[in-house]
């Protein structure tokens, strides 16, 4: 990968569920976000970088190989298949009215809203910064007292410590470019 710059830049993206629901805070559906992420990574070709996964949104940093709404389609579309497939097939029909909307083509559910926040990062000071955020948000939420402890979160990876032996995403911190 070259070096981050406007023309390779990189993405911020910030996922709000529907109606702002806690979808995620248990940790058996935020690993299941997580195993949709890599399925959408490795089905859209692209790398994360950084990412958290919090009760009602997730934060994520990938690479810019992809237009954002591309990217968007591939982690959003997967994610909320999984999620939808999940809730069927343990009959959580209470969750799914949650989701539940009155849509053309044949949609009946929604895991997102519609509009996500997506951030253009053209500079590595930009990336530390879209990174330090992400980091601490769990912490700053009440999740974890230490950015590390946070489980659904790269900050691990990201400060050199150990990871878990099921560690729920693996980022591609490794295959950024550096300057001196």
């Amino acid at each position: 990968m070259p070096y981050i710059s406007k023309d390779n830049p990189c993405y911020f993206f910030t996922c709000v569920t529907h109606s702002r629901l806690p979808i995620f805070q248990t940790a058996q559906i935020s690993r299941l976000l997580c195993s949709a992420l890599d399925e959408a990574r490795r089905s859209g070709e692209f790398d994360i970088y950084s990412y958290s996964v919090m009760p009602d949104h997730y934060h994520i940093v990938t690479d810019g190989n992809r237009r954002p709404s591309g990217i968007l389609r591939y982690l959003n579309g997967i994610a909320a298949r999984r999620i939808i497939d999940f809730l069927k097939g343990k009959g959580y029909e209470s969750s799914l009215e949650k989701l539940r909307i009155e849509a053309r083509g044949g949609h009946k559910y929604s895991v997102w809203q519609h509009h996500p926040n997506t951030f253009i990062i053209t500079s590595e000071r930009m990336l530390m910064q879209k990174v330090g955020y992400i980091h601490n948000n769990p912490v700053q939420a009440g999740l974890a007292e230490n950015m590390e402890d946070y489980v659904f979160s790269s900050a691990r990876f990201w400060m050199r410590k150990a990871l878990l032996d099921d560690e729920p995403l693996i980022v591609d911190i490794k295959k950024l470019r550096w300057r001196e």
